[in-house]
């Protein structure tokens, strides 16, 4: 009789079995009355995206939405095979949204971070905000666990993301980009990326904070051997979001400091032949800020696909240590 029903629950168990679901890419667009840019007011405020839905993903569970922005000069594409995105995504379950930036927003294809529209909230921070509504709606994302991730200005959007929409992105990871309000039009934002921020984006944090009482984690990665974006741009998005989240790091009244603060726990160690400096800041046991220096690293993904360009195969892996930060940060 037992080998009878053994033989019966393997036969039902054979036949209700079904193989996980492969990982997909979709395309799609999105609009918000609120995306005007104030650098071309005649634009229409709808951009393009892909979606990846990884390997195994069901409707029945809530899975972490992670968007991931281009720099300039990247496609969505171009960028998702440079971080072997879909490979992390996978494993960790991840859904995977990529905005595309179009032609006549700009030329280069870099996200209008310096757009006075965009940094208060506006512009592009909308049009991605509505994407991330309208994914996180059809895909029952789980609203706890958005992530925005970003490569230059793609890290320069993902900072403005974590400023501005506090209640719906959840943490931040910003790779190679700028703080927040760092410029105040496209004609300096060179000299930004080369020296640092023309404004005091800390009071930009502050004054962020008094309309948004989430917290927000952040992530910056930063090579030390950047020469389009300088690394005192890192620096002040490390105080900007320390600010940002009241961590007593960067005390009130603000005074007029370009370096790091004291970090609770720092760490120096070898990876894949490259000397990495990690400094993180907590606050009743949570992670505020992580900071992560790569020594001889250029503008370029950390430990990605180096057929393409801004991407370095040299560790460590940036996407890792993304994924790494949100285990910690919203576990």
């Amino acid at each position: 009789m037992a080998t009878y029903w053994t033989r019966l629950k393997r036969g039902l168990a054979r036949l209700l079995r079904r193989a996980p679901t492969p990982g997909e890419w979709t395309n799609g667009s999105k609009f918000s009355w609120r995306g005007w840019l104030a650098i071309l007011p005649w634009l229409w405020p709808r951009r393009e995206y892909v979606l990846y839905t990884p390997a195994g993903w069901s409707r029945w569970r809530r899975s972490p939405l992670i968007v991931l922005c281009h720099g300039c000069k990247q496609t969505p594409e171009e960028l998702a095979q440079g971080t072997r995105i879909a490979v992390h995504a996978d494993r960790e379950g991840w859904l995977v949204l990529m905005p595309r930036q179009k032609d006549t927003a700009n030329g280069w294809h870099c996200w209008n971070w310096f757009d006075s529209a965009t940094v208060a909230g506006r512009g592009e921070t909308a049009i991605v905000g509505a994407m991330i509504r309208s994914v996180g709606r059809w895909h029952r994302a789980d609203a706890a666990r958005v992530v925005a991730v970003g490569m230059s200005a793609g890290g320069a959007l993902a900072a403005v993301l974590g400023l501005r929409d506090a209640g719906l992105v959840r943490a931040v990871a910003v790779h190679s980009g700028v703080a927040c309000g760092a410029a105040i039009s496209a004609f300096t934002a060179i000299g930004v990326m080369q020296r640092g921020p023309e404004t005091d984006v800390e009071a930009i944090g502050a004054a962020a904070r008094g309309s948004h009482p989430t917290r927000v984690p952040l992530l910056a990665i930063h090579g030390e051997s950047d020469h389009v974006v300088a690394q005192a741009n890192a620096t002040a998005l490390v105080r900007q979001y320390l600010r940002f989240d009241s961590h007593p790091a960067v005390p009130t009244p603000m005074r007029a400091e370009t370096s790091l603060p004291a970090a609770d726990a720092e760490a120096h160690e070898m990876q894949l032949g490259r000397m990495t400096t990690t400094r993180e800041w907590r606050q009743g046991g949570r992670l505020v800020v992580r900071y992560v220096s790569i020594a001889g690293l250029g503008h370029a993904w950390s430990g990605g696909d180096d057929s393409l360009p801004f991407n370095d195969a040299h560790g460590p892996d940036a996407t890792a240590l993304v994924a790494a930060f949100i285990r910690d940060a919203l576990t």
